[in-house]
């Protein structure tokens, strides 16, 4: 444990790291249409500029968490942040899309090492009497951060500082970065498992390929014509997610460790509930984009001036997460999750209206409304949906099933991305922007029985501060995390 005022300066860092991640994801959103503009980038290239962060989180996320167990998380957090720092350097000089991607997509693989390390760490700096005090350090900080996160990243855009434009958003997580670095260096304890456990690099790499195989195809294929082949890389990730349950039971039964216990599949309410995760980040996240996008290009707002708009669906979000886990979810259980998802298809039904009366007239006012109320119902859900799932597995199991639900949920990112983002171009092309948007929110709402079907096969309860194997507080990680992803404002 880290004494006197040195533990609460490395709470800072993590949540400077957290933070950092969550701006990085918020605000090239916001500047996607700057860049798409600056940079020449076609359509498929704008989506992998914008999810190609998310899957490659994805990708890396359980395994970064397994080598902070083995090799320490302080030195991976070190690593992680560095890593941040190098690639948004290499965003801010991208010369083509070409590059720009590939800076994004190592954004990625450094936060996939560096945010799994938070939650060990801070269970390393404090005492069990103080952590708690910590840990509620995360919801205001970060949801802070969603709300003014679209509005920062309109204004760097505007303020076009001796003409970097779009790069100087990549630019702030630079000294960000070396910041927790060197903080790190100088305060943070080492913590590692107790027991340290084995590395399955076999795992990682069919896990990696099954995300890679669902998600590519589903970026490209609108350029290829959907050839046969982008069915045969969709049917791949199937194959893949099963080979990685059979070699995670095989790791199992020769006594090592597998990058994912295959026990949690076992569990059906825990299973249907990654269907929920998929559907519901997929929707919300790849809504939230089509809406920052229509606003820019349709409506022709000013980079700040659409921050500003879409903040009002991270007001929601916070208000909603908030008010969820103070009073409903003690009151009401499971329900909640459902009452938000109402509220949510309510939202979005109302913004398809709005926009169907005013085109391309609509003004920030008469869009702030409906928003909010979709924010709200995104907030009930996303605030306390991870305790429910979780609350399906065993105490032994609340780490694994944590990591692979964190996963899931920026994998459905990366999806929306594709799925929403292609439909919203798709229409675009032949009908304009006002059915563009228009139809990708009808998609949503065909979705949304799906979703409610889903959440009610959840436990009707939550489960609440359990220990993971290693005496952290794995679902709170979760809860405090989803504002990360609830806060991706395309």
């Amino acid at each position: 444990m880290t004494h006197g005022n040195r533990k609460w300066k490395v709470l800072s860092l993590v949540l400077i790291a957290e933070c950092m991640d969550l701006l990085d994801a918020t605000i090239v959103n916001v500047a996607a249409p700057t860049i798409h503009a600056r940079l020449h980038a076609g359509i498929a290239a704008l989506q992998w500029i914008i999810g190609g962060y998310a899957l490659s989180f994805a990708m890396g996320l359980v395994l970064g968490g397994r080598l902070g167990d083995v090799y320490g998380r302080r030195r991976l957090f070190i690593v992680g942040s560095l890593g941040f720092a190098a690639s948004s350097a290499l965003c801010a000089a991208a010369v083509d899309p070409g590059m720009l991607i590939g800076a994004r997509l190592l954004e990625g693989a450094s936060a996939a090492l560096l945010i799994p390390q938070g939650l060990g760490i801070i269970h390393s700096a404090f005492g069990a009497e103080e952590r708690q005090a910590a840990l509620a350090w995360f919801s205001p900080v970060i949801a802070g951060s969603a709300v003014l996160g679209p509005v920062l990243g309109g204004a760097l855009i505007a303020a076009n500082a001796f003409g970097s434009g779009w790069r100087l958003i990549f630019v702030v997580n630079i000294p960000l970065g070396a910041a927790a670095a060197l903080g790190a260096a100088r305060l943070m304890p080492e913590s590692r498992s107790h027991r340290r456990p084995t590395l399955d690099v076999v795992g990682a790499v069919i896990g990696a390929l099954g995300m890679g195989l669902l998600v590519y195809p589903l970026i490209q294929g609108r350029q290829v014509h959907w050839a046969a082949w982008t069915f045969v890389m969709i049917a791949g990730s199937i194959v893949a997610c099963g080979l990685l349950i059979l070699w995670s039971r095989r790791m199992t039964r020769r006594g090592r460790d597998p990058l994912v216990e295959d026990s949690i599949f076992r569990h059906r309410q825990y299973t249907t509930g990654l269907g929920a995760i998929l559907v519901f980040f997929a929707g919300m996240l790849g809504t939230l984009l089509v809406v920052t996008l229509y606003l820019q290009l349709g409506e022709q707002f000013s980079a700040i001036h659409a921050g500003l708009t879409v903040a009002s669906f991270a007001l929601g979000i916070t208000l909603g997460a908030i008010l969820a886990g103070a009073i409903l979810v003690p009151r009401l259980g499971r329900v909640v999750l459902q009452v938000g998802a109402v509220a949510f298809a309510a939202g979005i039904w109302w913004l398809h209206d709005t926009i169907g009366a005013h085109l391309l007239q609509t003004t920030t006012l008469e869009l702030a409304w409906p928003e909010l109320l979709s924010g709200l119902g995104m907030g009930m859900l996303v605030g306390p949906l991870f305790d429910f799932i979780l609350a399906a597995v065993d105490g032994a199991e609340v780490g694994s099933a944590a990591g692979v639900l964190n996963a899931v949920q920026q994998l459905a990112g990366a999806l929306g991305v594709a799925t929403i983002g292609t439909l919203f171009f798709s229409t675009l092309a032949s009908h304009g922007y006002v059915t563009a948007l228009r139809h990708s929110l009808v998609a949503e709402l065909i979705s949304t029985p799906v979703l409610f079907g889903l959440l009610s096969a959840l436990p009707r309860h939550a489960r609440r501060a359990s220990p993971s194997p290693e005496g952290t507080v794995a679902p709170q990680r979760r809860h405090h995390g989803a504002f990360d992803s609830a806060a991706d404002l395309g």
